[in-house]
């Protein structure tokens, strides 16, 4: 049995996609899903081994689904667009196949012979370089993402929802506005995953999202620290804050 996600934040599109696979004998399906999110959440759940995935979503787009689970984790995507000319371009040059609403009972069964195809022929490899370049194509990078599991939850975190970032033992601690999470990893590994989207470090345990300072405090009659917008004050070290000062004036 070929299990199979659907993923689309119309609920009709959901049911018609439902009611024309529902026939297949090889299909198993899964529940869909009404966001990009909980499409993510359940790839790392569940596994479908092949999706149905609608490009264009409130939230998280089909391409940073593919950006946030990796070329690696995918299941055979069959993207589904109305009418994104650029993503069926290069859908085109990447060799993946597409769902252009509306589409028939015909065309789907073709779609359903090449993934089928996919599935059976031993591909993998080239279907992974082929997300990789998919992801290349439309300027979505891998890693633009932070997944978090939390019991039986996979929390997706944009960099630009992160706050702060502080060692933790062999963990990692991220707080999101009013909620904090731990992830196993290196202060030195996430630094080097959100340098590029602004991340500096003030302190040898602490990395900061630059959007979220509004001052930094660093001369002799005050402990180093930096304040985001929101008020919370952080322990700084002056060693990191007078690099930040330097980089700050070679900008200016």
């Amino acid at each position: 049995m070929i299990s199979v996600l659907i993923v689309d934040d119309e609920p009709l599109a959901r049911q018609r996609l439902q009611r024309m696979l529902r026939g297949e004998s090889d299909l198993k399906l899964l529940p869909p899903c009404a966001d990009g999110r909980a499409a993510v959440a359940a790839i790392h759940e569940q596994h479908p081994d092949l999706m149905f995935l609608d490009v264009q979503m409130p939230g998280m787009t089909g391409f940073e689904v593919l950006a946030a689970v990796g070329p690696k984790q995918m299941p055979v995507v069959i993207f589904v667009t109305a009418h994104d000319r650029f993503a069926l371009q290069a859908f085109e040059a990447q060799a993946l196949d597409y769902l252009l609403k509306p589409f028939g009972a015909e065309r789907m069964q073709k779609t359903l012979t090449r993934a089928r195809d996919f599935l059976a022929g031993g591909v993998r490899g080239r279907l992974e370089k082929q997300y990789a370049g998919l992801l290349r194509a439309t300027g979505t990078q891998d890693g633009n993402y932070v997944l978090v599991k939390k019991r039986e939850r996979v929390i997706v975190l944009r960099p630009e929802e992160i706050d702060f970032v502080e060692a933790c033992g062999d963990y990692v601690r991220l707080r999101a506005g009013q909620e904090s999470h731990l992830l196993r990893g290196t202060l030195t590994d996430m630094e080097q995953r959100l340098k590029p989207s602004g991340f500096v470090r003030i302190h040898r345990s602490r990395l900061v999202n630059w959007q979220r300072v509004r001052e930094f405090i660093a001369d002799r009659d005050h402990d180093p620290v930096v304040i985001l917008r929101g008020g919370m004050r952080l322990d700084a070290s002056a060693a990191y804050l007078k690099e930040l000062q330097r980089r700050l004036d070679a900008e200016e």
